[in-house]
């Protein structure tokens, strides 16, 4: 099957121009700029059918037409087929992306290292994505991807549902109202992974499976032998196809504190691993970030677990004394400052709780006014993002590329610093780790299949 040129051809660029008056007007993809027509349907296309990608689909359904399926499973294709009769199918995104016309907005419901070609694909062509989270797996993706959306002009969205619930504005107004004074470090876990990683992580070549196309799942991957150790579950405990578990959780789990606090990207982060091999993420870890003279909070720590250490307990922090004899679940965060503490034991911010009793009382004898907007669709990052798009323009409080690029590279140098093995100073602004050439290589994916390396230039 031939692949997309590492540009969109002419052709497929000129295809969202028309001519008018001797001059050209905007594509198809503004077509809602003027104001928005938010009775009209937009044709939406998936690119992955099955798990996430099933309920991604079914909410931005709502109110809109599918028209388009993608997936490299034919079981799960054809159980996609029958819920949308109307849809065309394909196995290669690209084939769908280029011959579909009628296509204004797509999800992408992939193993994260399918994530970048298939959107940078979406977004040359002018459409409108919404991504799954972790957005890409490498530093470089992230980069580019947020180059080419604001390039292109298009709606984006993360996949993180948390960033739409309205307890993510009211920590923020909470934090903005002092409810634990100075803030002096914060505290994020999660159990996952649930999934193989360290030692655990096992690869047997087998025969590929006569329902799946192994080659697009590679995507732009280089070649390799299939193994049901990878597909159709345990990817994510991989260095080449996963982010590991900060990448699954940390989009969720940090968002809130993240968005609260415009906590941007630490100067120095450092890491402490169970297992880590050559091919899999550790079985368990803990990060510390650290931030030096934050303009909203000065100096600060936030420390992420994840998974179980060497005692094979899983990585939690201390209870602080504020919150007397209560014991931690699998998940949570922990905000502690000089005059309490925020305690979420969920793994997006639902109903946080301020400690001690006597500090509770106090705050919310007098809570701040709110001053945040709310989502008209809360826990539905689809449909918010398509009625967006509907409306000709993303919300301000949105999980878009301006927002979630950035929470995507905080967790992913989380995943660096793993991989580096030692504590590193982060340059945001080149990219890179300082004094530490070597890193390099975990920055970028070291190869990329013929026909497609994605860059934002190319588009």
């Amino acid at each position: 099957m031939k692949n997309l040129p590492l540009h969109p051809s002419r052709r497929s660029f000129i295809k969202g121009l028309a001519v008018t008056g001797g001059g050209l007007v905007l594509p198809r993809v503004f077509w809602a700029q003027d104001g928005g027509s938010p009775g009209k349907k937009l044709g939406v296309a998936a690119i992955g059918c099955g798990g996430k990608g099933e309920s991604d689909i079914e909410a931005a359904a709502k109110g809109n037409e599918v028209v388009a399926l993608c997936d490299v499973d034919a079981r799960t294709l054809a159980k996609a087929a029958a819920k949308y009769p109307g849809a065309k199918t394909f196995r290669d995104f690209r084939k769908m992306l280029d011959e579909v016309k009628e296509i204004d907005a797509v999800t992408v419901s992939v193993p994260d290292h399918a994530h970048y070609p298939a959107a940078m694909h979406a977004i040359a062509l002018g459409k409108h994505v919404c991504v799954q989270k972790p957005l890409v797996n490498t530093l470089w993706e992230a980069r580019e991807l947020h180059k080419a959306a604001t390039k292109k002009g298009i709606i984006s969205q993360m996949g993180n549902q948390g960033h739409t619930f309205d307890d993510n504005r009211k920590l923020k107004e909470w934090l903005d109202a002092g409810v634990v004074g100075k803030i002096k470090e914060i505290h994020v876990w999660t159990n996952r992974p649930i999934w193989p990683q360290g030692r655990e992580v096992a690869f047997a070549p087998a025969a590929v499976p006569e329902y799946l196309d192994w080659q697009q799942w590679l995507a732009a991957t280089p070649d390799h032998a299939y193994s049901p150790e990878i597909h159709p579950f345990k990817w994510r405990g991989f260095l080449e196809w996963g982010a590991g578990a900060i990448g699954d959780m940390g989009c969720h789990n940090i968002d809130p504190i993240f968005y609260a606090l415009d906590l941007g990207m630490p100067q120095r982060v450092e890491s402490n691993v169970c297992e880590l091999t050559d091919i899999a993420w550790p079985r368990g870890a803990t990060i510390k970030y650290h931030w030096k003279n934050h303009p909203r909070v000065g100096d600060l720590t936030m420390n992420w677990y994840e998974g179980r250490g060497l005692n094979d307990l899983q990585n939690l922090p201390a209870v602080p004394e504020a919150l007397g004899d209560i014991k931690f679940g699998s998940v949570g965060f922990l905000i502690i400052g000089s005059e309490g503490v925020v305690y979420n034991k969920a793994d997006q911010c639902r109903d946080p709780q301020i400690f001690p009793q006597k500090r509770r009382d106090e705050f919310l004898a007098s809570p701040p006014a709110q001053k945040y907007e709310r989502s008209p669709k809360a826990g539905a990052p689809q449909e918010e993002w398509t009625l967006a798009i509907k409306n000709g323009k993303p919300f301000e409080f949105m999980s878009k590329f301006d927002y979630s690029i950035p929470l995507t590279e905080l967790c992913l140098i989380g995943g660096l610093a793993m991989r580096v093995g030692q504590p590193i100073d982060w340059d945001s602004a080149k990219l890179e780790v300082t004094g530490q050439p070597d890193a390099a290589r975990f920055i970028k994916r070291a190869h990329y299949r013929a026909g497609w390396e994605y860059s934002s230039d190319k588009i």
